[in-house]
Order: structure tokens, then C-alpha cells, then sequence
């Protein structure tokens, strides 16, 4: 029952954070716990004679791992030039207030009074991001990275822009905000150009959506309150059957 129930928080969570930008689904893992073993498989029954089978009751199940599943989400046109997606794999580099670098797949991105581009909390883009300079009327992103900022015919910035990527991004340590930083599971992060080398490419006036599917979460849903249910049910089935045999009389 415990087991179902932090299912039911993962499904939850899933569901609440299904209009997040970037936001990438988890899925909970589970294992059976320990047997307890009263007649062992193979076991010598005399003259030759070993048993089939053995005899064994189980303990129930217990969570190992919820990890987040990096499938592409939707990309929705939203007009907005400071906006980018991601098509593929990587994520965008941030500056993080403690100063280590933190990284997100939502590019819904903003520039500061001194044209610094940052995000929707106020952290700084890294990965090759320059200030635009005052004045600038257009933003140009190309699906390779390359930016070019322009007031009206004359070009004033030229930078490219870097992604991210993970040998295990399944590893990486949700930090809320739609950030994540590294861990000794995920590996360091390799920087490249978006479009080479297996990186993903960057789509201006898009933004990624959150990859969850509601009616896939819908069904997971009804199938963990439908597990808990039963569950419940055998605790209360084994309970009334204690209370039969308590209850003997000669």
C-alpha cells in the first residue's frame, strides 16, 4: 500500500505540472522484497528424489527509483523572439544565485535592463549567451545556435550559442524551478553546438511543452488507486481470518 501510494504521488505530480514548460514526466520503479523461504527449490527428499519446486511467500514491493523520462515534448509557436525550444537532446546553462550552473530545457527567456538574457527566475543564460546590446530591434536564432542582433539594417551582436548534454540524464537532480544540476550519476555536462555532433537544435519563437500525455497518467491513475484498493481489501481479508481463529472454541 505504501508503494501505491508514492506511485500516486509521482502520477500527481505528472498531472499538476502538465502545461510546465520543458517539464519532463517521471515513472516509479519497484522491486519485490524479501521471501521467506520454507521448502527450497531442489531440495533432497530421500532416495534420490529432489523437490520440483520450492516453497516461498513474498513481502510485498518497495520503490527503488523514480526517473525522469527526457522524451521530445510538443513545441508550441508562441511568437516571441527571446523564446527558443529545444529539438533533441540538451539543455540550456544557467548561473544559479550559489554560483554552480544549473540546466533546463525551458526557454522561455527574458533580457535584463543591461540585455543580459536570463530566464523567467532572473538567472543567467550561460553557454555562449552575450548581452543584446540597447537598441537592438530583432533577435535572429538560427537552429544551429548562431544569433545576430539587429537595428534595422545594421547588424550589432554576433555570438553563438552552446547546449548541454548528459551521459545519463535519467541522473540528473531536480532542483524545482524547471532546473536540474549534475550528479555523480548523470556524469559532467559536454558542451557542443546545437545540430552537431548529436545535439539537439534550437527552435526560436517556440517553447517546449511539458512531455506528459494526460490520459496515459489518467489510466496509470485509476491503475494505482485500483492496486491500493486490492491491497487494502487482503490486509482486511487476513485480518478477518485472524479474528476467525482467535475466535476457536472446543
Amino acid at each position: 500500500m505504501n508503494s501505491q501510494q508514492m506511485n500516486l504521488d509521482v502520477i500527481a505530480n505528472n498531472l499538476a505540472n502538465v502545461n510546465t514548460t520543458g517539464f519532463k514526466k517521471s515513472k516509479i520503479e519497484f522491486q519485490d522484497l524479501l521471501y521467506q523461504t520454507s521448502r527450497p527449490a531442489g531440495a533432497d527428499q530421500g532416495a534420490g528424489n529432489k523437490l520440483p519446486t520450492g516453497l516461498q511467500i513474498g513481502h510485498g514491493s518497495k520503490a527503488v527509483a523514480t526517473a525522469k523520462i527526457f522524451t521530445q515534448g510538443d513545441l508550441t509557436n508562441t511568437g516571441e523572439q527571446m523564446d527558443v525550444a529545444i529539438q533533441g537532446p540538451g539543455f540550456f546553462q544557467v548561473l544559479l544565485p550559489n554560483g554552480t550552473l544549473g540546466y533546463t530545457r525551458d526557454g522561455a527567456f527574458k533580457t535584463r535592463e543591461d540585455g543580459t538574457v536570463v530566464t523567467s527566475d532572473g538567472f543567467p543564460v550561460q553557454g555562449g549567451f552575450q548581452p543584446i546590446p540597447a537598441g537592438s530591434e530583432t533577435v535572429s536564432i538560427s537552429q544551429n545556435g548562431a544569433v545576430a542582433t539587429k537595428s534595422g539594417t545594421t547588424t550589432t551582436s554576433n555570438f553563438q550559442i552552446q547546449l548541454a548534454r548528459f551521459a545519463n540524464p535519467a541522473g540528473l537532480t531536480s532542483m524545482g524551478g524547471n532546473i536540474y544540476v549534475e550528479s555523480e550519476s548523470s556524469g559532467t555536462a559536454e558542451l557542443g553546438n546545437p545540430g552537431e555532433n548529436g545535439f539537439g537544435t534550437v527552435q526560436q519563437n517556440f517553447l517546449e511543452m511539458s512531455n506528459v500525455k494526460v490520459v496515459e497518467e489518467m489510466v496509470n491513475l485509476i491503475v494505482a488507486q485500483r492496486a491500493y484498493e486490492v491491497n487494502s481489501k487482503a490486509v482486511q481479508a487476513a485480518d478477518e481470518m485472524m479474528q476467525q481463529s482467535n475466535n476457536l472454541r472446543r
